[in-house]
């Protein structure tokens, strides 16, 4: 009788909590399911453990448990708002990109460093269709443990503006404002300076830098701006 009502109270938990736990976690967002950073993954994993330890163990309170699943998920919530509002906290809470490969040469340290070995990062390579290293201008390795790839400009695959126009440019972004902050380090290697900033932004109406959500500057020194609060806000039609 007792194993019974002991099942009883399994199934109920079972019934109750996996809506609780769907609920925070779409409150928790989509980060958390598809990019896994550091906090998140610490985050889910102690989901994981409340939830089973709730199931699997009847004499476990049950309320409390909903209690602290709620708590976990708004925890998560407000780490991911400040991590929003201070890039340098949210710097401590992540990993960052590290580079682990440029102009086809590995870059040993950074690889030692993240504990990645040549046959992981060759091995994730072949996964991008990339078999020659020689061919990779530079790789990096990202917060959640993927590799990013850029091709060196005769082994990228043309693009329509390229057939078009006869000829390859190796057009990549570079970000120079990021959430208000000025990124220094690369106007000088652009060879730009923060008064051509100041100039192109007063070009486009921006008169604050604190009014730029993201500024990024390609090779022919064009800025792409994204306002912190744009008059409209951008809308494709995407459904399920």
């Amino acid at each position: 009788m007792e194993l019974f009502i002991d099942f009883l109270k399994v199934l109920g938990r079972i019934i109750t909590i996996l809506p609780l736990m769907l609920i925070v976690t779409l409150f928790m967002g989509k980060r958390s399911i598809g990019e896994l950073p550091v906090f998140d993954f610490i985050v889910i994993i102690t989901l994981g453990a409340v939830v089973g330890a709730d199931i699997a163990d009847p004499s476990i309170q049950h309320f409390p448990t909903a209690g602290a699943i709620i708590a976990i998920g708004l925890l998560q919530k407000i780490i991911a708002w400040l991590k929003i509002k201070n890039h340098r906290l949210g710097r401590l809470l992540t990993f960052e990109p590290t580079l682990v490969i440029y102009e086809g040469q590995f870059h040993i340290k950074n690889m030692r460093k993240i504990s990645y070995s040549i046959d992981n990062v060759l091995q994730m390579l072949r996964e991008k269709d990339v078999f020659k290293v020689e061919d990779v201008h530079f790789a990096l390795i990202e917060a959640n443990g993927n590799l990013s790839v850029k091709m060196k400009p005769q082994k990228e695959v043309a693009k329509v503006e390229d057939v078009r126009s006869g000829g390859y440019e190796n057009s990549m972004d570079f970000p120079v404002i990021m959430d208000g902050r000025i990124y220094k380090e690369t106007l000088a290697y652009k060879g730009l300076n923060e008064a051509w900033l100041r100039e192109e932004l007063l070009k486009q109406k921006v008169t604050s830098v604190e009014d730029v959500f993201y500024a990024s500057v390609n090779e022919h020194h064009e800025l792409n701006v994204t306002l912190r609060n744009p008059l409209q806000e951008p809308f494709i039609p995407i459904f399920h």
